[in-house]
């Protein structure tokens, strides 16, 4: 978990009725997307509690973003209760009053002034994360899953509860161009260029560490993918956008929780 820390707080975590009449079509668009996905990480069992952060820049001049007010469950997230930041963390708009975790968002406000190429930053705290954070070696390239981080995923030690400004540089160093980083004994991230790609990538990344896990656990030789092979599983995951993968999980959340939308 995170350390508590916000800037405003209220009570109710109602939002106002009149979020999708004071913003812009295309932010109420982001707002959806967005709150889908925390419906989608919390039906896939990737929260932890009221903590973690998805977060999306919001389109047009102003460096905003959204993500989610502090105090509420990823499987209450919709899009009118969402709240707007500056890449400080500033309150630009909370539709509820709950203010945001601020500690949460000092890596998330990070990543987004640094890297104008990224428009969602997913974080997670899994055990199968979690666990393979802990490990020396970091990810292993021995399932399919894993494949698709192998050279390419970063990794930033542990300095504690993030709550320190300085960080931030050791942190972007870390992850540099990369989309995907492993926090040391913390979690996962990955950085994407909307949120149906992070998203993806976050569910493929948690599927790689949950394999690991699983397959150490079994105390028997591993065997290990060629290098050849991981860059044609690379190449061949990265010619696709996601979006099939997106409409399709579209479908089971208009199914399940029509209200992420509201």
């Amino acid at each position: 978990m995170e350390a508590v820390s916000v800037f405003s707080m209220g009570t109710s975590g109602k939002a106002s009725p009149q979020v999708r009449a004071r913003v812009s079509p295309e932010e109420w668009q982001t707002r959806v997307e967005l709150a889908k996905c925390y419906r989608l990480i919390a039906h896939f069992g990737l929260t932890d509690g009221i903590y973690n952060h998805i977060s999306c820049r919001v389109p047009g001049k102003e460096e905003h973003v959204l993500l989610n007010p502090f105090g509420l469950l990823y499987e209450e997230i919709t899009a009118s209760n969402l709240v707007k930041v500056d890449l400080e963390g500033n309150i630009v708009d909370d539709p509820t009053g709950l203010g945001i975790n601020k500690a949460g968002f000092i890596i998330h406000g990070a990543i987004h002034e640094a890297r104008p190429d990224v428009a969602c930053v997913v974080h997670t705290h899994t055990r199968a994360g979690l666990a393979v954070a802990a490990q020396a070696e970091g990810l292993l390239p021995i399932s399919q899953p894993a494949a698709l981080f192998i050279d390419r995923i970063g990794y930033h030690d542990y300095e504690g509860i993030v709550l320190r400004m300085d960080e931030r540089e050791r942190l972007l160093a870390n992850l540099g161009q990369f989309n995907f980083l492993i926090l040391r004994n913390h979690g996962l991230l990955t950085a994407g260029p909307n949120i149906a790609r992070a998203f993806q990538w976050m569910h493929v990344l948690q599927q790689a560490c949950e394999v690991q896990i699983q397959a150490l656990a079994g105390a028997r030789p591993l065997t290990y993918l060629p290098p050849e092979s991981i860059k044609e599983m690379q190449t061949a995951f990265d010619s696709s956008d996601g979006m099939l993968d997106w409409q399709a999980l579209t479908r089971v959340m208009d199914r399940m929780s029509p209200e992420y939308a509201a």
